[in-house]
């Protein structure tokens, strides 16, 4: 095992934590196998971790496949609110408790490296509930940009969090100094976008 990757064991659950630095992605390689009393623990392709679907090849439609699905359903009961002329306010609170939340679940950790068509996907299911409540919603890149900048800032105001130093700002002191990234993946990952975010912000 690389030298900056740890096992993390947990009753029933191990995560291996790597860690991307100088964009040297090399630790992230395959692993040799890990065996349990004699024998080799299995390993997938994918797994679900804190609700987030994790893919070995780090693609995220059988992410956003999932919370489609769960957003599609809960239109279903959207419609029946509808139909029993709830008003507006109401149909809103409603979506953005059981709609909205599924949507922008982790949203930080996948969105900017997702496919448009997932995207499109996702809006659809907005659209979908912006014509049942009769109001204009926040779209999937508004929920998007609004969780990352306020993920962003706890972390600029908390100096004890373990990526404050990340947030670093150059000598003008109104711009944060931007993480070079090699690859497109690691360029849309969350803390090059929220530092691009928060300087559109300045």
């Amino acid at each position: 095992m690389h030298s900056t990757n740890h096992i993390v064991k947990f009753t029933d659950d191990t995560t291996v934590v790597g860690l991307i630095s100088t964009n040297n992605e090399r630790a992230q390689s395959d692993h040799f196998p890990l065996f349990t009393d004699g024998f080799p623990v299995e390993i997938v392709k994918s797994t679900k971790f804190l609700g987030v679907h994790l893919v070995k090849n780090f693609t995220w439609s059988l992410n956003t496949s999932s919370i489609s699905k769960k957003g599609q359903k809960r239109l279903y009961f959207l419609r029946r609110l509808r139909k029993a002329h709830l008003p507006p306010p109401i149909l809103t609170m409603f979506y953005r408790g059981t709609i909205e939340s599924v949507l922008s679940s982790c949203i930080t950790a996948w969105f900017r490296n997702c496919t448009i068509s997932d995207r499109k996907s996702l809006q659809r299911i907005v659209k979908t509930a912006e014509k049942i409540i009769g109001v204009s919603l926040p779209s999937i890149t508004d929920m998007y940009t609004k969780r990352c900048i306020r993920k962003a800032n706890s972390i600029v105001d908390d100096p004890t969090h373990p990526s404050h130093t990340l947030f670093t700002l150059m000598p003008s002191g109104k711009r944060y100094r931007s993480i070079w990234a090699l690859t497109t993946s690691l360029c849309n990952s969350f803390f090059p976008q929220a530092i691009r975010l928060l300087n559109t912000q300045n």
